[in-house]
């Protein structure tokens, strides 16, 4: 019997380092092109660098590209993932606060609402929804398309409903007596939400604001779609496409924009991994 769990549990972490391996690979590919010349990745890609300082180089010459503008790429990345997951959170937290709390027929048909959008493919609603927002533009006035707030509005769209439903989950256990003391000693509902509420809720913030990061941050489709590649407003997955041209691809380049356009998405997760583990288990047992 101690033979049979021996070797189960060397199966078992054979398949592990396997699997590990696996899923390191493509990114250890990143790291030692990104300190290469294109000449050398195409010579051999799975090789060490000859020098890792070509990576500092790299760097240098994306970062002062005129032509691909990577800083203001940056800029539109970091304003359009803060404001969406500011937004996100905050308004799916109230979301489901007030679903929670008010048990009636109406609330659990939104509810359900919310939910059936976690299994509504995007591929089905791109078109209709950049011909939406063009309707928006030449009926409203509001130019939604090649904006920020366009691109916040969509991805507040798509991230509500599993913030939603992870907050959901989370409050239903939080005691009512708490909000009723608060209430007996004065607090009105929205004090009740930003002073009680909010604070219990660290943990599921924190896990939404870092799984929504890694979409947001890498995503391209959408922006692709909204913000259109070659315009003003660039997120970094957009500018990076622009070392591929046509007929020649800066393979150097693209190692290392992606390398640095992954760098913080890592460092975030790294920090915040016990914090995104004690949300996802506490948002699925509560």
């Amino acid at each position: 019997m101690k033979n049979k769990k021996k070797l189960v549990k060397f199966i078992l972490t054979v398949i592990t380092v396997v699997l590990f391996l696996l899923t390191t690979f493509p990114f250890v590919i990143v790291v030692i092109n990104s300190a290469k010349a294109s000449l050398e990745i195409m010579t051999d890609p799975t090789s060490l660098p000859v020098r890792w300082t070509q990576l500092f180089e790299n760097i240098k010459e994306i970062w002062t590209s005129p032509s691909i503008k990577y800083s203001k790429s940056v800029f539109s990345s970091v304003i359009i993932t803060t404001l969406s997951l500011l937004s996100i959170s905050v308004f799916s937290a109230m979301a489901a606060w007030v679903l929670v709390r008010r048990k009636t027929r109406s609330s659990t048909v939104i509810f359900l609402i919310f939910i059936s959008g976690l299994i509504i493919p995007f591929q089905v609603v791109m078109f209709p929804l950049v011909s939406l927002f063009r309707m928006i533009n030449e009926t409203v006035g509001l130019q939604m398309l090649r904006t920020y707030h366009g691109m916040i509005f969509a991805y507040i769209g798509f991230g509500a409903p599993l913030a939603v439903f992870m907050f959901h989950g989370f409050i239903k256990s939080i005691p009512l007596e708490l909000e009723e003391a608060a209430l007996i000693d004065g607090c009105s509902k929205p004090q009740i939400f930003f002073k009680i509420i909010m604070p219990i809720l660290k943990p599921i913030f924190v896990t939404i604001s870092i799984l929504n990061a890694i979409w947001i941050w890498n995503d391209f489709l959408l922006p692709s779609l909204i913000l259109g590649v070659g315009q003003d407003i660039q997120t970094i997955p957009l500018a990076i496409s622009a070392f591929a041209g046509s007929f020649v691809k800066k393979w150097d380049l693209i190692m290392t924009a992606v390398l640095m356009a992954a760098a913080p998405i890592i460092v975030g997760f790294i920090i915040g991994q016990k914090h995104i583990i004690k949300g996802m288990v506490s948002g699925s047992i509560k």
